[in-house]
């Protein structure tokens, strides 16, 4: 997964990006957005720069613009709906919200382990749940795999995040799918039984709380972490030096890994503008920027990129579990979640 960028001109990616050109009534896009990165600004400036189309963006979170979305039915301006989890895309397209894209530029860049099967939606980055640890307490063979932070040995040293957020639910729905219901609901039991505190704060938070000796082991996605070692902020240089992560399960099916995606929605009023915006999201320069510009990693293989802190993590085995198996799970691991009382 280590790879090399070398900046090109964005011009350069329009012929593969851009299947098109734009039709008159197609000069704008409405976006509704889950993402909430400051960085993605320059991202959508470069769509904009490529196309001449104005992109509207109303962002909020999943939920909420989900049920928006289906409140607004056919009277709906979005033309775009993007979020940060495989299971909220799965969703919508279950509910009927998404129109398939049939765009060969999506089908040969896009990996099929990052889209729907049925082309309604497309990831285009993705993020590695990994393991934080103590340095100075913790071995990273103690944690070779996410089973082990169940293990008698961590009691009162775990630190999580609420079951409830998607970053937890769907790492139980690749637990479920690996190792079945029973053993991933033992796995919850045991997360519980371990923690050092209450379920609280993001995965930074879980960070900092190793840092300070609140536990001694975490989750959390792979790019706060990269980012808190790319940080010259006194209180990052400090977790940055206690706590080091590690990528579970390489010895079996590999890290789990989830993604950010989007598709265009049934009702689209632009849906020549959606199509664009999509398969720029798969160019060259759009995936590139997803690296640089958040620390995700590109769901493009041939992508190269050229970020320190990806770097720094170097490669790793991923979890080859399709998307879209992995978010028709997630009913089941929120009903395991609760009933082992990770709240």
């Amino acid at each position: 997964m280590r790879r090399s960028f070398k900046p090109k001109l964005i011009a350069s990616f329009i012929a593969l990006a851009i299947s098109a050109p734009a039709l008159a009534a197609d000069q704008e896009l409405n976006l509704y957005s889950a993402r909430h990165y400051k960085t993605d600004e320059a991202l959508y400036k470069g769509f904009t720069d490529a196309t001449g189309i104005k992109i509207n963006r109303i962002e909020g979170k999943e939920d909420e613009l989900f049920e928006r979305i289906k409140r607004e039915g056919a009277a709906s301006p979005a033309d775009v709906f993007i979020t940060v989890d495989a299971a909220r895309l799965q969703a919508a397209d279950e509910a009927g919200l998404f129109a398939p894209t049939p765009s060969q530029v999506l089908h040969a860049r896009i990996p099929a382990q990052f889209r729907a099967n049925d082309n309604a939606w497309f990831g285009f980055s993705y993020r590695a749940r990994v393991i934080a640890y103590d340095k100075d307490k913790v071995k990273p063979e103690q944690i070779a795999s996410y089973l082990d932070m169940a293990k008698p040995e961590f009691k009162g040293k775990v630190c999580v995040r609420s079951g409830n957020h998607p970053y937890n639910l769907t790492l139980m729905a690749s637990i479920i799918n690996h190792n079945g219901e029973a053993k991933a609901l033992q796995w919850a039991e045991g997360m519980v039984a371990n923690l050092a505190r209450a379920p609280k704060g993001g995965d930074t938070d879980q960070m900092r709380a190793i840092a300070a000796g609140e536990c001694e082991i975490a989750l959390t996605n792979h790019y706060y972490y990269a980012r808190i070692t790319g940080s010259s902020k006194p209180e990052d240089v400090t977790v940055a030096e206690k706590v080091a992560v590690v990528f579970p399960n390489q010895q079996t099916q590999g890290t789990h890994v989830n993604i950010s995606g989007g598709g265009m929605l049934k009702h689209a009023p632009h849906k020549e503008a959606a199509v664009k915006f999509l398969e720029y999201l798969a160019s060259d320069a759009a995936q590139a920027y997803f690296a640089k510009g958040n620390n995700e990693w590109p769901v493009v293989a041939s992508v190269e990129v050229d970020n320190p802190a990806l770097a720094r993590l170097g490669s790793f085995k991923i979890d080859p579990l399709n998307a879209s198996a992995l978010a028709k799970e997630i009913p089941l691991a929120q009903r395991l979640i609760d009933k082992a009382g990770w709240k």
